[in-house]
């Protein structure tokens, strides 16, 4: 579903913007909005972070851009507490900005394009605070940034070697 919302969110929102959507998380809107906090880079390979309004107007879907900011400008991500899981963080820019992900695994990938979108086009000091360092590596086997399914599959591996050897007899 999530690559679906991507896809859409990209050729409708962002592709007549002349942007590439690099990624995106849902997060908690007032009352019951669904929104979503987007990392893009424009023409001028400038990163900008958005939070995008979801509607639905009669059958048509619609996606509405209601704050934006440039990564030059974060300040801070803070992960609020690194040893719990909890989908919420805080935004630094000129104001503090209190956000809820979908979940704690989203608040990481966030955090990990953020840190890569920064690397790639800022080199900034880019100050990431409460995250557990283990999760936050792009190079991490717990990172869920699209290699799920790969990281799944060598687990499942190593666990099917796992009962053949068990199961197999010792003579």
């Amino acid at each position: 579903m999530s690559s679906l919302v991507k896809e859409e969110l990209a050729k409708r929102l962002f592709g007549p913007r002349r942007q590439r959507l690099q990624e995106f998380i849902q997060v908690e809107g007032p009352g019951a909005e669904r929104c979503y906090l987007c990392a893009a880079v424009t023409k001028s390979e400038e990163v900008e972070i958005c939070m995008v309004k979801h509607l639905r107007v009669d059958r048509e879907e619609k996606y509405e851009i209601v704050e934006k900011w440039f990564l030059k400008d974060l300040e801070m991500i803070d992960g609020k507490e690194a040893d719990t899981d909890n989908p919420y963080f805080d935004m630094h820019f000129h104001k503090v900005y209190n956000l809820e992900a979908y979940s704690c695994a989203s608040k990481y990938t966030f955090a990990r394009t953020l840190n890569k979108l920064n690397e790639m086009y800022l080199k900034k000091d880019l100050k990431i605070v409460n995250f557990d360092d283990t999760y936050l590596n792009d190079d991490s086997i717990w990172s869920s940034n699209n290699r799920d399914c790969l990281v799944l599959m060598r687990i499942c591996f190593y666990a099917s070697n796992l009962l053949c050897l068990s199961l197999c007899p010792l003579s």
